[in-house]
């Protein structure tokens, strides 16, 4: 039992996990980011986050057990440690990614800490089912993959999404957006964490099952709420995709029915109202890219203005390249 239970333990951590990620990295639907950076980012939650999380959580433990006791220590262990420990060694990797020039705004945010998270919530779901397999109950390993499948690990998701996606706000606004982003951020994942990990200490404390069932229902309504944010993201992108292509209608670079069309995503994904002979996928890329770059160079520092501005100019001559691509009518 023990060996089909670990064997199974390595499945049910990794695949509904990788399931979840590509729906994350699919519902980026208007820049979808590079799927390396994307991988590396889950990578880094899967590997280096759990590692630092483990050390820092002991050695914070360990202090504890000193100064309160170790009973009093792993209560505070799980309420207080953990989310303090944990929402940083998460969102380590976003602080490298987001200097990229592939972060752009909060849509890319949220997706790159939600892959964080969920690499993370996947080693320790695999540590987690582990354990349980160990002691052979296998109505408790069952119950503890579907818990930690759809509840735990998509916290961890959740949470350092909540990070990634004030940092990606931040990036193109002023000093005073980019200051409250980290305590805005790190308040709502640290938030999350503890509001999860503290409704299960205490249902174990009192021994009472309605507060597991009352944390579910909790973290639903939570994570419908940040579902939300996610939509409100992706509108202020497509929004953005529409005006500064409203611009390029005016130069007369493309026509007013492509610049419509490619801010919207399911008109956007259709090939019909391309020009035949214009490569599909490549020419709503590279619309969507000069949207974002023109944005982007509206709003750069000094020192990154020369790059997005010169991104423009490339863009604009790209898209009048693949339009002079299109075969006549009848053709």
């Amino acid at each position: 039992m023990f060996l089909l239970l670990s064997l199974l333990s390595v499945v049910c951590a990794s695949v509904p996990m990788l399931a979840f990620l590509m729906l994350v990295w699919f519902m980026d639907r208007h820049d979808r980011e590079p799927l390396w950076l994307f991988l590396l980012t889950f990578l880094w939650g899967a590997c280096g986050a759990v590692s630092f999380a483990l050390i820092g959580n002991e050695t914070l433990v360990g202090v504890l057990g000193f100064l309160v006791g170790e009973g009093r220590a792993e209560t505070f262990a799980a309420l207080v440690v953990a989310p303090i420990v944990e929402e940083p060694m998460k969102a380590l990797v976003l602080f490298a990614v987001m200097f990229s020039r592939h972060f752009d705004n909060a849509t890319d945010g949220f997706v790159y800490g939600a892959a964080a998270g969920l690499g993370f919530g996947m080693t320790e779901n695999l540590f987690y089912f582990l354990n349980v397999a160990a002691s052979g109950d296998a109505v408790g390993w069952a119950l503890t993959v579907f818990i930690r499948t759809f509840f735990s690990a998509v916290m961890h998701a959740c949470a350092t999404s909540c990070v990634g996606a004030m940092l990606g706000f931040a990036r193109f606004r002023g000093w005073g957006w980019k200051i409250a982003a980290l305590p805005l951020g790190f308040g709502f994942a640290m938030g999350i964490h503890a509001v999860w990990n503290g409704m299960l200490t205490v249902g174990d404390i009192v021994g009472s099952e309605s507060y597991m069932f009352a944390n579910l229902g909790l973290f639903i309504l939570e994570f419908l709420v940040l579902f939300g944010v996610f939509q409100l993201a992706l509108w202020e992108e497509r929004g953005t995709i529409r005006r500064e292509l409203a611009d390029e209608v005016q130069r007369e670079l493309l026509p007013l029915a492509h610049a419509k069309n490619a801010g919207s995503w399911f008109k956007r994904a259709r090939p019909e109202w391309v020009p035949k002979g214009v490569p599909h996928r490549q020419y709503v890329q590279a619309l969507t890219r000069l949207a974002l770059r023109k944005h982007q160079a509206r709003n750069a520092s000094r020192g990154a203005y020369p790059f997005y501005s010169e991104e423009v100019v490339r863009l604009r001559h790209e898209v009048k390249a693949l339009l002079a691509l299109a075969r006549p009518a009848g053709a």
